[in-house]
């Protein structure tokens, strides 16, 4: 029952929002992430040598790996039976035989009678190659007129001249390095001659157009352009210097690794005589690393392509 006077309704108080939590951050600035890599950055110099030295051991060893397997079948085919020991002695026989070689100092007495020989021979026929085939090679009548007495002494054996220098110069030292010259003159000479005449005709135009004197221009343009050919005929000079001299020491010397090879199987000392030709082999490679390396000394000017 409602009476006269209303009841007021309750005053309804508004909500307020909540308010939202402010984050409290300090004053100092988030730290940066770290860089890749950057917690090994102490490490990593101790890591590049490594990792240097990782690569050439993988190259040394894919560059070895045929001569690794020539050597384990050298050494298991005479015990196997594969071959016969009596003629091909097994590799561990032949190092031996090299070692007792070298103690007793025969190896050194005949590979340093070799090195002064075939060295000396090569090196005149470097001074005497190099300078003729620039001449050659630079004017065309001096070609022209040595052309054809240049075929026929390049198409003539080293060795089968041997036997005239023999007979010309005696069984001592003159004639096995005179040999030894002979091999050597023509490789260098030839690659000579052709990178003179192969050099870029566009380069010698523009040499000639800023007045440069032929010495100037044999130093700027013909003799760079002729390092790698005429580093080619030295290098195989290189090769048949050893080569021949092995063969004219096997006629009418007392020392000397072919001597050596030669006796050796006269005396049928066959590890001996293994033990020579390995040391040829191994004088030979070390040789053409040298020259390798000066040659690459010497272009270095090139760009690699």
């Amino acid at each position: 029952m409602t009476t006269g006077t209303d009841t007021a309704a309750p005053a309804v108080l508004p909500v307020a929002a909540p308010v939202p939590a402010v984050e409290v951050r300090d004053s100092a600035p988030p730290p940066r992430p770290a860089a890749p890599g950057a917690g090994s950055a102490g490490r990593r110099p101790a890591r590049q040598p490594l990792r240097a030295l990782g690569r050439r051991l993988r190259a040394l060893s894919v560059r070895s790996a045929a001569i690794l397997a020539l050597l384990a079948v050298w050494e298991t085919a005479p015990r196997l039976g594969l071959a016969d020991p009596t003629f091909l002695p097994p590799v561990s026989e032949v190092t031996a035989a090299w070692w007792e070689l070298l103690g007793n100092g025969q190896l050194g007495r005949h590979t340093w009678a070799s090195l002064v020989r075939s060295f000396g021979g090569f090196g005149i026929a470097v001074l005497v190659a190099v300078p003729l085939g620039l001449l050659i090679g630079w004017y065309r009548p001096v070609a022209a007129l040595l052309g054809p007495l240049l075929e026929v002494f390049r198409n003539t054996a080293a060795l089968a001249l041997l036997p005239v220098f023999v007979l010309l110069l005696g069984i001592g030292e003159t004639s096995k390095v005179s040999i030894v010259v002979y091999a050597c003159v023509w490789p260098i000479l030839l690659n000579t001659i052709s990178a003179v005449g192969n050099a870029d005709p566009t380069l010698v135009r523009l040499a000639r157009s800023m007045d440069l004197s032929t010495p100037r221009l044999f130093q700027k343009v013909i003799l760079p352009a002729s390092v790698p050919a005429v580093f080619t005929g030295i290098r195989l000079a290189g090769a048949v210097s050893i080569l021949v001299l092995v063969a004219a020491e096997m006629i009418g010397a007392k020392a000397g690794l072919g001597y050596l090879i030669n006796a050796s199987q006269f005396n049928f000392a066959i590890p001996q005589m293994y033990a020579g030709i390995v040391t040829i082999s191994a004088i030979g490679v070390a040789f053409n690393q040298l020259l390798v390396t000066i040659e690459r000394r010497l272009s270095t000017w090139r760009v690699p392509s």
